[in-house]
């Protein structure tokens, strides 16, 4: 029996099957109208709330029958389009932040904008944080982007999974729009050169993050004609 469809099968019992959906939240932050309306739905549908660790609010429990039903309710996209794209782009909340060192909210929604449901060789996550506290476990994403006084800070490589693998620092200094094509130049390099099915961690140290590195700065330079400083 296929599953419906942007919707993941939790449990099989006598049978009976079980789904989850989740609603994109672009960056955690939901009003209170789009709140009320994800709980009604839950409810009209016997389904039970979970506040997920990437910044969404799951509905689970939902039988086949009414995945289609709910999602048209919720007149909403879903968090995530496919196994292979970018799952999510966590932003901790640095406008309302007295420990932020930038505002960087902003970019974090740019990134969420431009790169919803973008698509790339496995699963990819991105973090986007006001300080170097990293909350949202910059850490722990494919892309990282982590604002300092003196300018943002990418990293890449991060996971918390089966393969957990602290991330290497890529560039450092850089003001929003850098950051910004930063964050391009590496997809596009990934999309490119990786093998389907590698997340970004395992194909850096397949190449080399030396190699990496030269790579990404190497056309980072040729589209903003300026090196970004880095921790060599």
């Amino acid at each position: 029996m296929d599953s419906p469809k942007y919707a993941t099968l939790q449990k099989v019992r006598s049978e009976e099957r079980t789904y989850a959906i989740t609603p994109r939240i672009p960056g955690g932050f939901v009003s209170p109208e789009t709140l009320t309306k994800i709980a009604e739905v839950a409810q009209k549908y016997g389904g039970t709330l979970k506040i997920t660790s990437g910044q969404r609010i799951a509905i689970l429990g939902l039988k086949a029958e009414n995945v289609n039903k709910a999602w048209e309710d919720l007149g909403m996209e879903p968090a995530v389009l496919s196994t292979y794209s970018v799952k999510n782009v966590e932003i901790c909340p640095s406008a309302f932040c007295k420990r932020a060192k930038q505002n960087s909210l902003k970019l974090g929604m740019m990134i969420e904008k431009e790169y919803y449901g973008a698509k790339a060789p496995n699963r990819t996550k991105i973090g986007v944080a006001g300080c170097k506290n990293a909350c949202g476990s910059i850490n722990a994403k494919d892309i990282g982007i982590i604002a300092d006084k003196p300018g943002y800070i990418v990293v890449v490589g991060g996971s918390a999974g089966f393969n957990p693998r602290l991330p290497d620092i890529v560039a450092e200094g850089l003001n929003e729009d850098e950051a910004f094509a930063m964050v391009k130049v590496i997809m596009d390099y990934y999309n490119e050169t990786a093998e389907f099915g590698e997340k970004l961690g395992l194909f850096i140290d397949r190449i080399g993050f030396k190699k990496f590195k030269e790579d990404v700065l190497s056309r980072f330079k040729a589209i903003t004609d300026q090196k970004p400083v880095t921790n060599d």
